[in-house]
C-alpha cells in the first residue's frame, strides 16, 4: 500500500471554507483584482463576490470615471469563465462597504487586500454586535506594477500602467 503524498493542493482542500466572500468595484479588472478573486477561490468552496453598484461606486470619490455595473459584471463573468469558476460563484450587487458580510451566517471567510483590511475588522465588529461569529480574514498583499507601486484602476485609467502592471511609455500616450 502506498501513502498519498501531501501536496499543497491536498493540504488546501482540508483548510477550505464552505463560503468565502470578496468585494470590490473591479473597474478595469486587473492583475491585482485577479489575485484577490483567485485567493477567495483558493480558500472557499463557494465564493460570494460583491460587485459595487454604479451608485455606490460613484460615492467612492474616485477622480476618474468608472465603467458601468453591467460592463464590470460582464468582465468579471468572463474572468470567472476563463478560470472555470462560474459554478462556484455568486455575484451580488454591493450597495455599501459591507454587503452580506455583516448579516449572513453562511459566510465563513473574507478575502481582502492589505489596504482594505481595516474594513474587514470593522465588519467583524459589526458582526459581533449582531451576535454573529467573526469571519476569518484572509489578507493578500497588494500586487505591484513594474515600478513596485501597487496596480490600481486609477493608475490604469490615468494611463500610467496597463492591467498587468506594465508601465506605459509616454510616447505611446501622445
Amino acid at each position: 500500500m502506498t501513502k498519498m503524498a501531501k501536496t499543497p493542493s491536498a493540504l488546501n482542500k482540508k483548510k477550505r471554507f464552505k463560503v468565502a466572500a470578496v468585494g470590490g468595484t473591479f473597474d478595469e479588472l486587473h492583475k491585482g483584482h485577479g489575485a484577490l478573486i483567485l485567493k477567495a477561490f483558493d480558500i472557499g468552496e463557494h465564493v460570494i463576490i460583491g460587485l459595487s453598484t454604479d451608485e455606490f461606486a460613484k460615492n467612492l470619490g474616485k477622480n476618474h470615471e468608472i465603467a458601468p455595473y453591467e460592463e464590470r459584471s460582464s468582465e468579471l463573468r468572463s474572468f470567472l469563465e476563463e478560470h472555470g469558476l462560474t459554478e462556484r460563484t455568486e455575484i451580488l450587487p454591493l450597495k455599501d462597504p459591507y454587503g452580506p458580510t455583516v448579516s449572513s451566517e453562511r459566510i465563513d471567510a473574507l478575502v481582502v487586500s492589505r489596504e482594505t483590511e481595516p474594513r474587514a475588522h470593522e465588519i467583524n465588529e459589526l458582526r459581533k454586535k449582531k451576535d454573529l461569529r467573526p469571519l476569518r480574514i484572509v489578507t493578500i498583499e497588494v500586487v505591484p506594477a513594474d515600478d513596485r507601486i501597487a496596480i490600481s484602476s486609477t493608475r490604469i485609467r490615468h494611463g500610467e500602467i496597463d492591467r498587468k502592471g506594465h508601465l506605459l511609455r509616454k510616447e505611446a500616450l501622445e
